[in-house]
C-alpha cells in the first residue's frame, strides 16, 4: 500500500523541480538510486497529465515524513479515497476543457480552403485524389499515418516505425472508419476528427480525454473481403474403381463384395440427380 503511495504521489515533488539536486552531488549509489527513482517517477506522472502545480509540495513533503514515522493523518484507505477523487474531477475538468477547444477548431477550420465537413462532424482535406474502389467496411486496408494532437504533439506515426498498418476497415475509430470509406487506393488526406468520432472521454494513453485527434493518412491498397475468401474448389470426378462392402446384414442376406468401375459410378450420380430432380418438379 505505501509503495501504491508513493508511485502516485512522489512525480509530482520531482516534476515541480522541490527536489532540483545537482548533478555533481550524484557521486555514490544511493543518491543516483534517490534521484533516479525520482525523475523517473516524474516523468511517468508528467505522461499520465498531471501538472506540477496540482501538488502542494509542503504537504506533499510532510506526507512522506508521516508516513516513514507512522504518523500519518490519514489512513492509506482515505488516502487512496483522496487521490481517486480528485483524480476523477480534474479529469472532468480537462475533458471539458478539450471538448471545447475542439469544438472552436472545428468551427474555424470548417471554413478553410480544401475542408470538407461530413454529416456525422468529421473534417478532412484531400492532399491526393488517388484511384479504383473504395473500401467496405468489411475490407482491410494497408496505411501509412501519422497522429497529433490539437497542440502538435505526435502520438503515433506508422512512418517512423517504417512500417504501414494492416486491419480491417470497421475496427478503427468512427472516424477512421468513415474516411477510408470514402478514399481510394492511394489517396492521402488530413482528417480533423472529433472527440465523439476518435477516443470520447476515455481517451487512451498518449491521448487526453475529449481530444480532437488529426491525422495525414495515406491508403497505400485495399484487400476486398470476397477476394480474402478462398474460393471453393470444384468438385472432382472419381477416377479410380469404388469397392462397396455390404453391411453385416446384408452379407448374411446372400450380398456380395461388389466392384463398381469409375465411369459406372459417375453414370449412377448421375440418375440419382435426375431421379432428385424429377421428385423435386412433382411436387
Amino acid at each position: 500500500m505505501k509503495r501504491y503511495l508513493i508511485l502516485t504521489l512522489l512525480p509530482g515533488l520531482v516534476a515541480a523541480g522541490a527536489w532540483a539536486a545537482d548533478a555533481g552531488a550524484l557521486n555514490d549509489p544511493k543518491t543516483k538510486f534517490s534521484y533516479g527513482l525520482g525523475l523517473s517517477l516524474g516523468t511517468n506522472l508528467k505522461r499520465s497529465g498531471v501538472e506540477p502545480g496540482e501538488v502542494d509540495l509542503d504537504l506533499f513533503a510532510k506526507g512522506m515524513k508521516d508516513a516513514a514515522g507512522n504518523s500519518g493523518q490519514m489512513t492509506e484507505a482515505e488516502a487512496r479515497s483522496a487521490i481517486t477523487a480528485y483524480q476523477t474531477e480534474a479529469r472532468k475538468a480537462l475533458a471539458a476543457k478539450n471538448k471545447a477547444a475542439a469544438e472552436e477548431f472545428l468551427a474555424a477550420n470548417k471554413n478553410k480552403e480544401g475542408v470538407v465537413t461530413t454529416a456525422s462532424g468529421l473534417q478532412y482535406k484531400v492532399l491526393a485524389t488517388g484511384a479504383g474502389d473504395s473500401p467496405k467496411s468489411n475490407d482491410t486496408v494497408t496505411v501509412h499515418y501519422k497522429g497529433t494532437l490539437l497542440d502538435g504533439t505526435e502520438f503515433d506515426s506508422s512512418y517512423k516505425r517504417n512500417q504501414p498498418a494492416t486491419f480491417g476497415v470497421g475496427q478503427v475509430i468512427k472516424g477512421w472508419t468513415e474516411a477510408l470509406q470514402l478514399m481510394k487506393p492511394g489517396a492521402k488526406w488530413q482528417l480533423f476528427i472529433p472527440p465523439d468520432l476518435a477516443y470520447g472521454e476515455q481517451g487512451r494513453p498518449g491521448i487526453p480525454p475529449n481530444s480532437l485527434l488529426n491525422f495525414e493518412v495515406e491508403l497505400i491498397s485495399v484487400q476486398s473481403q470476397a477476394a480474402a475468401a478462398p474460393a471453393t474448389p470444384p468438385a472432382q470426378p472419381v477416377t479410380s474403381d469404388i469397392i462397396k462392402v455390404p453391411s453385416k446384414e446384408e452379407l448374411e442376406k446372400g450380398a456380395k463384395i461388389e466392384i463398381i468401375k469409375a465411369a459406372d459410378l459417375e453414370k449412377l450420380k448421375q440418375q440419382e440427380a435426375e431421379k432428385a430432380k424429377t421428385a423435386g418438379e412433382k411436387k
